[in-house]
């Protein structure tokens, strides 16, 4: 008898610590607001590293300030390996598994559809951070998808500015073989020959993406004799291509439009191979004199002691832009949240952003330049700030653009 009253105590003292355990959890739960993250973080460790470290920061300062609406914000990261598929079991388990309010995040144009078209099937918010391709906001564009950096169209515009003012007549294009390479050169060969109808597309180079044969490429290249080249190539395929150019005097008297190569995360890795006088989209945050960059740039080199890149800016303002909309909408509720952000106008680095209303497309801008070499480094000169805002398509266009569901 007196076993069976131990047994029948202990069974009651368990299963009392298993409902004040499940009570903590759920004060906790309630007490929270989660995002998923996703990214190709062991693919491109060269932005990515860099983005963490930006997210990470806009985590802390949103929650040394009381966090969303009282409740502290957390992030739940995930890697995709650069895989599509991986990226969307990721999304899943974020959501059905950790209850995520959102999803956030990507970095390759082709991830970034597979996530969107998971929010659109689960009806999910997700705020895709990083992936480029126009698909995501027009022709494949949903309500549940937004997105924070400027869009391929935009930043080909802002290129194509400087690049119709050069006298070259015959043009070859250099791009990794899939969804971003392929709709940047779509778009820039579009807006540039709208501009300029003389204009020649006398060569196309379609390496895959991370297995550029640098050799073969440059010689195509070489042989075509263009006036100008459009390069599209990034991360170590960029380093590749460069060094092959550099080897066979590609680039000599000839002008290069590239888009992304003034990023620290190219450059550098570049060093004092990097080129000269390519016109580029990049992040010169060494010459950015704003408060605002100035405040972030005084946060993050406190933090980590080293200055930031662009997947910096892109991981600190994509955290910051949805802890905005979570405190707007005051709810998780999916569709108090695209009402939330459609419109919304928030502080950044940069300065003021808004996401529209008609495509969920962030106007956040980048700065365009001119490549150079000092102290042995790679950096953009002659850079100036472009608002994205000056450099997007007409509602009408956008509209016919977008699908009307």
């Amino acid at each position: 008898m007196r076993q069976g009253k131990w047994f029948l105590n202990g069974l009651l003292a368990a299963g009392l610590g298993v409902m004040l355990s499940s009570a903590a959890t759920g004060a906790m739960a309630q007490d929270e607001i989660k995002i998923g993250e996703i990214n190709s973080y062991s693919l491109l460790p060269a932005f990515t590293e860099p983005y963490r470290k930006g997210w990470q920061l806009a985590v802390e300062e949103v929650n040394a300030k009381g966090g969303v609406n009282g409740k502290k914000l957390v992030v739940i990261s995930k890697d995709d390996a650069g895989k599509p598929a991986d990226a969307q079991t990721a999304a899943n388990e974020l959501v059905s598994k950790e209850g995520v309010a959102m999803l956030a995040g990507t970095f390759l144009s082709n991830i970034g559809l597979a996530v969107s078209d998971f929010a659109k099937q689960k009806k999910v918010f997700f705020l895709a951070a990083e992936p480029l391709t126009d698909a995501i906001t027009w022709e494949k564009g949903n309500k549940y998808t937004f997105r924070l950096r400027p869009s391929n169209y935009m930043q080909a515009a802002m290129l194509v500015e400087e690049a119709a003012k050069l006298p070259a007549k015959k043009w070859a294009t250099v791009a990794p073989n899939y969804e971003y390479g392929q709709s940047a050169v779509g778009v820039f060969k579009k807006l540039l020959s709208a501009k300029r109808p003389d204009i020649q597309w006398v060569e196309a180079q379609w390496p895959p993406l991370g297995k550029i044969d640098a050799g073969p490429v440059v010689q195509a290249l070489a042989q075509a004799n263009p006036d100008a080249i459009l390069n599209v190539e990034f991360g170590g395929d960029l380093v590749k291509f460069v060094r092959e150019g550099n080897t066979r005097g590609l680039f000599k008297n000839r002008a290069v439009v590239s888009f992304l190569t003034g990023e620290p995360e190219y450059l550098d890795a570049l060093k004092d191979e990097a080129p000269t006088g390519w016109i580029v989209t990049g992040y010169p945050w060494y010459d950015i004199k704003t408060p605002e960059h100035a405040a972030f740039l005084k946060a993050y080199q406190d933090k980590y002691k080293d200055y930031p890149r662009l997947g910096s800016i892109v991981g600190y303002e994509t955290i910051k832009a949805a802890a905005a909309i979570l405190a707007k909408a005051n709810s998780t509720d999916p569709e108090k949240l695209i009402a939330a952000a459609e419109g919304i106008k928030l502080p950044s680095p940069f300065g003021e952003i808004t996401f529209r209303k008609i495509d969920h497309q962030s106007t956040l801008g980048a700065f365009v330049g001119k490549t150079a070499v000092k102290d042995g480094k790679g950096v953009m000169v002659d850079s100036v700030y472009r608002n994205g805002a000056d450099y997007l398509p007409s509602d009408a266009e956008v509209e016919k653009l977008r699908p009307k569901s």
